[in-house]
């Protein structure tokens, strides 16, 4: 039977046909025409989910256009890199190239057939070329964010492996965990230096070339990457201190699985973030603190957090999904996940998605401006104006990157008896449900990014143009420094170290003119344009669709 689903049934509110029914570019040997979504059947399915289920083979298929367009457009197989990328947007990138070919191998696993196989190969290939192409020398001498995005991207990928190989034993890929287990602690070594208990009481310091500013996606990103090594690291037998910054790394002992120092920091990170006051009325995280009276001749002021910067990115709201997910597994405390119910509810709220958190209930769709979107559709504040920088392009798919790693299904045996935790049936089902359902949202985001490809099937920055053109937010919250789209505010007195080169802080991000105008033939042409990150964020979302609502199969 062929499905013509009219925009999601209920879900969407528009008189065009749905760009689901429209495939766009499918490749020679890429028929997916045996794979379904599998559901559960002790769940009692909603109109709405029973509507988007009937998508499944299409989602799936314009996961794999949307890889195949990134990889084949903006990868350079010969030095190994996406070479318009910078360091740290090529780390996630990376990422969600590797979440994307995990995704793919658990549908071969699915069909039973392995008919995906000379994809994974392909583009695992490119995976494995990045670790050289890399340039790790660079990245060691960033800020603390983007040594973190590394650390965060070789241990996806050594999932990844160990996923694929699991299914296809003695598969190739596992020649190369050594190495990107390697570079994964290393790269959290450096990155822990930036912990600092003389101001605020804790927290991550974001760059040590500015005066201290203590950021949410720093110190997200220390508690994410910390768990995932004390979950996902296989141990490092390398004791060449590869890429050491120092003489006290020169020599350090190599690292072991499961070692307690990774859980011991996660756990410390997010006692600090959630006692930080870091999220505003909206339970949203803004993005960072200044101290007070700190000056560059030395007087460290309150040395507390107290000059906040109410920024809000969308990011922010993302990354410690994943990191919350992994110390519920780590400790089996349930609170952890119950804070990430409760973001996702906010940030979906945001988008002017309303919704009592409860799978099969009600959804309404706000046409006013809610915080981080409207319609349902999640949006940076740059999107609008095409001011977008290089890194706010990169910022919706790494939310729904962590999204769907937050949505994992909950193991009921213990991976590591003693070191790990299971759940219940019961949590494990609530748990499904509950992303099942924030599935229908993912969904909505999906075919509102798929509705911004251009004839190359590139994605464009703002999803939700079609939805909410002719209204518009507030520029930006009260007292918000917008410094992702405006480098150049780095270079103020607020921010910058004397005696420091502040020079790194600033490098390759790119920001973009700003053009309110939304007559042009194609709003998502606007500023920098359609780019490897902005691809990266519709392979993100559709990727999440997928696995939120083929949850029933795991």
């Amino acid at each position: 039977m062929v499905h013509r689903p009219i925009l999601i049934a209920c879900l969407l509110t528009s008189s065009a046909e749905s760009v689901w029914s429209q495939p766009w570019a499918i490749q020679p040997g890429l028929d997916d025409s045996s794979h379904q979504f599998v559901v559960d059947s002790e769940s009692t399915r909603s109109p709405e989910l029973e509507s988007t289920l009937a998508n499944g083979k299409t989602i799936f298929r314009h996961m794999i256009d949307a890889l195949d367009v990134m990889q084949s457009h903006y990868y350079e197989l010969w030095i190994g890199t996406w070479p318009s990328a910078i360091d740290w947007t090529a780390a996630v990138v990376n990422t969600a190239l590797s979440s994307a070919l995990g995704t793919i191998a658990r549908a071969s696993k699915e069909t039973g057939d392995d008919q995906y196989s000379s994809v994974i190969n392909k583009y695992f290939s490119h995976n494995a070329a990045y670790y050289f192409g890399e340039d790790a020398f660079s990245i060691r001498n960033e800020a603390y964010d983007d040594i973190l995005w590394t650390t965060l991207e070789w241990l996806e990928n050594i999932k990844t492996i160990e996923y694929r190989n699991s299914t296809n034993p003695s598969w190739h890929g596992v020649q190369f965990i050594p190495g990107f287990s390697h570079r994964a602690r290393l790269f959290w070594d450096l990155a822990s230096k930036g912990w600092d208990n003389d101001l605020c009481g804790g927290g991550m310091i974001w760059n040590p070339r500015l005066l201290p500013y203590k950021n949410t996606i720093t110190n997200q990103l220390f508690i994410s990457a910390s768990v995932a090594m004390y979950l996902s690291s296989p141990g490092d037998s390398i004791d060449f201190p590869f890429l050491a910054s120092d003489s006290q790394t020169f020599g350090a002992m190599p690292g072991r699985p499961h070692d307690p120092k990774y859980l011991k920091a996660a756990i410390e990170g997010y006692t600090w973030l959630k006692k930080s006051n870091m999220t505003n009325a909206q339970g949203l995280y803004v993005d960072g603190y200044h101290i007070k009276g700190y000056s560059q001749n030395g007087s460290i002021g309150t040395g507390k957090c107290d000059d906040r910067n109410e920024m809000i990115y969308t990011y922010n709201q993302g990354v410690i999904l994943s990191g919350l997910r992994g110390l519920w597994e780590a400790t089996g405390n349930r609170s952890y996940l119950d804070d990430g119910y409760d973001l996702i509810r906010d940030v979906m709220a945001s988008t002017g998605w309303s919704w009592s958190g409860e799978p099969h209930s009600p959804i309404h769709k706000s046409s006013s401006w809610a915080g981080l979107g409207q319609y349902g559709i999640i949006e940076e504040l740059c999107d609008r104006s095409g001011s977008c920088s290089q890194d706010s392009q990169t910022f919706k798919g790494i939310f729904f990157q962590h999204l769907t790693q937050f949505c994992e299904p909950l193991p009921l045996e213990a991976k590591v008896p003693g070191k790990t935790h299971a759940a219940s049936r019961l949590l494990r089902t609530k748990h499904k449900d509950f992303c099942k359902t924030v599935g229908l949202w993912a969904a909505h985001n999906a075919e509102a990014a798929l509705s911004t490809r251009d004839a190359s099937g590139l994605f464009g920055t703002w999803w939700g143009y079609s939805y909410a053109a002719k209204t518009h937010p507030k520029s930006l919250p009260d007292r918000a420094v917008d410094y992702r789209n405006d480098a150049s505010i780095l270079t103020t007195s607020k921010w910058a170290h004397a005696g420091k080169s502040h020079s790194t802080a600033v490098t390759g991000r790119q920001a973009a003119e700003s053009n309110g105008d939304f007559t042009t033939a194609d709003v998502n042409d606007r500023g920098r344009g359609r780019t490897v990150e902005t691809q990266q964020g519709g392979l993100s979302v559709l990727r999440s669709s997928w696995e939120l609502l083929n949850l029933g199969s795991h």
